[in-house]
């Protein structure tokens, strides 16, 4: 839609490997914002405000990059298991400072520090499944301020269980904060979690991040502290 409250100008569904931004793009808009993650997966619609662009609507195609060395062989040998994973996450800060978790060996980046979140549950809504989850990873009780951002990330990689996927992550984050915020402590042993902390705002910037929540840190977290 053009405005908040307007009347919607399309609707398509997101196909694997797609980003709304470029699927907006294509149908002659620009996002603006964010304006609402409603219903329950596996149907979740995402409402967006856009600005016409009256520019060419060409675009790339999506780039896919490989993230495990040893792939070549297993990817020659049948095509990958194609698999879109649409989770929340959270932007959560409290006086404690900015909530967040480190990737077990579990994942493909061990050690990383990323926003607290997670897949999104059959019959759950995105906002129900960044407060499960954040409850789950760190223990704290989230309370959802507004909705920032959808990022999306696809790529070619092997999963925890060892299958090699066509993987489509499309991530809603969320800004929140914690009324009454404690020792982070994570109470879902043996997951992605290997970690979770509170960090202090001071010292944020010296962690060493995952790529996408890094992204959504440097674009959201100034705006976020001025308001808080």
């Amino acid at each position: 839609m053009r405005a908040a409250g307007g009347s919607p100008v399309f609707s398509a569904i997101l196909p694997h490997g797609e980003d709304p931004h470029r699927l907006a793009w294509e149908h002659g808009y620009r996002v603006l914002r964010p304006l609402s993650a409603s219903g329950t997966s596996p149907d979740l619609q995402l409402t967006v405000q856009v600005s016409a662009h009256h520019r060419d609507r060409t675009v790339r195609e999506p780039h896919r990059r490989t993230m495990d060395a040893d792939l070549d062989a297993d990817v020659l040998a049948g095509p990958p298991v194609p698999r879109q994973r649409v989770a929340a996450y959270g932007i959560v800060l409290s006086p404690f400072g900015l909530l967040a978790t480190q990737f077990s060996e579990m994942t493909a980046v061990p050690g990383l520090w990323g926003l607290p979140g997670g897949g999104i549950d059959a019959g759950e809504s995105p906002s129900q499944a960044v407060v499960r989850e954040v409850s789950e990873e760190t223990g704290q009780q989230l309370s959802i301020s507004q909705l920032l951002d959808v990022h999306t990330d696809h790529w070619i990689g092997r999963a925890p269980s060892g299958v090699v996927e066509d993987f489509h992550a499309v991530r809603i984050v969320y800004a929140g904060h914690c009324p009454t915020p404690s020792s982070a402590i994570v109470h879902d042993i043996g997951g992605t979690t290997a970690a979770a902390e509170w960090i202090g705002l001071d010292e944020w910037t010296h962690r060493p991040w995952s790529s996408w929540a890094r992204l959504m840190l440097d674009r959201h977290l100034p705006s976020l502290l001025a308001a808080h």
